[in-house]
This record gives C-alpha cells, structure tokens and sequence, in this order.
C-alpha cells in the first residue's frame, strides 16, 4: 500500500498554435536567430521565428 506510480518516462507539454515559447532581447537580431534556429533543432515540432512588426535594430 502506497509504494506509488513509478518514474516518469516522459514529460508531455501541449502548445498550441500561436503560443510564443522564447523571446529574446538584449542580442543582436543575427545572434538572436542563430541561438533559435540551433535550440529549434531540439524540438520534435515544425517551430517558427517570428519578428516584431515595430522591431528597430539600435
């Protein structure tokens, strides 16, 4: 009695269409999406890089 359920073997997370996962700031816009495209690698997703409409590289 109350041994419990075991390890996990996975984590799932559901993200649906339209949800921002990472917003970077503080970078320059070509480090920012480099750092994104290496990290997309990772996801078993299709994933998107998007830019802000009013986006001014100082």
């Amino acid at each position: 009695m109350g041994k419990g359920k075991g390890a996990p073997e996975g984590f799932v997370c559901p993200v649906t269409p339209g949800r921002i996962l990472f917003e970077v700031e503080g970078v320059p816009i070509n480090v920012a999406r480099e750092a994104l495209q290496l990290g997309a690698q990772k996801f078993p997703i299709t994933t998107k890089i998007v830019v802000r409409r009013d986006y001014v590289e100082e």
